[in-house]
């Protein structure tokens, strides 16, 4: 979905929301699934994951098994193509736990500019938090306000282009949360990349940043951390890692180094044998942990040509 106006869904942890998020909608591309997935069991070292989709490729339900009878899950019902519901069911011991399961509900009012209120509550009826998303004319988001019973929050969000860069910046009662500053390298005789730079404030002080760097395609090439050094006031690199992909644009190796040592994962797949393109199996080494996965696929429609 290329809307600016995307939706807020956090799956892990399911029933989380980060201040100052554009909201997104996922879809089988985000799971890294490919063509008509109608289900996708994931089974890894912490418990099982579930995933399913509609005809349009929309997330619809997700579950999260810890174990045969502590699993979280989440519904998502859609209205003209937008995100109109989630609730989000918490089970310990098979038994519905309504104390950790709580409602979201959206609606939208495209009058004049967009805004999304998001309104939550708890399976009590109990009212804890509502956002309201507000863009401007080009579909930028420009504010969230938070509303619940300790008060109002806003966070604002600035745009601004400079010599090439693009930067959002996220204020939360005017201290920074967040920025994003977006440029475009061109190296010579090499394709364009494209620089991502982030940086997190704590309490309205520089905490953390990492830039990333994306190929033409789209593909995370490279990721430099940053911890910021009070006593001298700047940021400072500790882990980059860089990232290696086949023909097929799938990933193949991860190099991490610091100052002090140099890693590598490298992974192994294997395919459906539906013709799909879809992975089945992951293995990373030298671990040797693995990750499965079981697809189902909609049928094809069969499409009736009258003499």
């Amino acid at each position: 979905m290329n809307k600016k106006y995307l939706l807020v869904i956090l799956l892990v942890p399911m029933i989380s929301i980060l201040k100052g998020q554009e909201i997104q909608i996922f879809t089988r591309a985000d799971f890294d699934l490919k063509e008509n997935v109608k289900f996708c069991l994931v089974s890894t070292d912490y418990g099982k994951e579930e995933y399913d989709f509609n005809k349009k490729g929309l997330l619809t339900k997700s579950v999260t098994r810890y174990n045969a009878t502590d699993y979280d899950v989440v519904y998502y019902k859609y209205l003209n193509g937008e995100l109109a519901e989630k609730r989000s069911e918490s089970y310990r011991n098979n038994a519905f736990d309504p104390s950790t399961s709580i409602a979201h509900f959206y609606q939208i009012d495209s009058t004049e500019n967009v805004k999304i209120q998001e309104r939550i509550f708890s399976y009590d009826k109990e009212f804890l938090d509502e956002y309201v998303y507000e863009y401007d004319k080009s579909g930028d988001l420009t504010s969230i306000r938070r509303t619940n019973n300790d008060g109002i929050d806003v966070t604002l969000v600035e745009h601004k282009k400079f010599k090439g860069e693009y930067t959002i910046t996220y204020l939360l009662n005017g201290a920074p949360l967040k920025s994003i500053r977006t440029s475009t390298l061109k190296p010579k005789n090499k394709p364009e990349q494209k620089i991502v730079l982030t940086k997190e404030f704590l309490k309205g002080e520089a905490n953390y940043a990492f830039e990333e760097v994306f190929s033409s395609n789209g593909r995370l090439m490279a990721q430099q951390e940053f911890e910021y050094n009070t006593a001298n006031e700047k940021f400072e690199p500790t882990v980059r890692t860089t990232y290696m992909y086949d023909e097929n644009d799938m990933l193949v190796a991860e190099i991490a180094k610091t100052k002090l040592e140099t890693t590598k994962k490298e992974y192994i797949y294997q395919y459906d044998q539906e013709g799909k393109g879809n992975w089945i199996k992951q293995i990373v080494t030298p671990d040797n942990t693995y990750t499965t996965r079981k697809i189902t696929y909609y049928p094809k429609e069969t499409i009736v040509v009258e003499d």
